[in-house]
C-alpha cells in the first residue's frame, strides 16, 4: 500500500502524462484503489446461508446443533437467525481461515 502511495503522490506531483480533466479526476483518485488486501473483492454479494454457509456448521457442529442434537432447541445452526446473532462467537469450534472469511462476509464484518 506503502508503494501505491508514492506512485500516486509522484504522478500527482509531476503530472506525468496528465492535462486538463484527466489531471483533475485523478486528484479525486483514493487511496483504497491501491489496496491489495486478499479480503477486498468487488463481488459485494454476500455468501448464501444454505449454499456456503449451512455446510460449514453441518460438517463441524452435527450432530448437536441440528434436529435431534443435544443443544439443538437452544441453538439451532441450521436457521440463519441463530448464526447472525451468535456471530464471532462460532469461531471456538470454527477455525480454519477460510470458513471464517466465509462466515463474517455472511453476517457483514470486516
Amino acid at each position: 500500500m506503502r508503494t501505491g502511495m508514492l506512485v500516486l503522490a509522484l504522478v500527482l506531483t509531476l503530472g506525468i502524462g496528465m492535462c486538463g480533466r484527466a489531471r483533475r479526476d485523478a486528484l479525486s483518485v483514493s487511496p483504497s484503489m491501491f489496496a491489495t488486501s486478499p479480503l477486498s473483492s468487488t463481488n459485494a454479494a454476500k455468501p448464501d446461508f444454505d449454499k456456503e454457509i449451512k455446510p460449514i456448521f453441518q460438517s463441524r457442529c452435527m450432530p448437536c446443533h441440528f434436529p435431534g442434537g443435544k443443544v439443538y432447541d437452544k441453538l439451532p445452526f441450521d436457521k440463519r437467525e441463530t448464526i447472525t446473532r451468535l456471530g464471532a462467537k462460532l469461531f471456538t469450534r470454527i477455525k480454519d481461515e477460510k470458513e471464517q472469511r466465509l462466515i463474517r462476509e455472511f453476517l457483514g464484518q470486516p
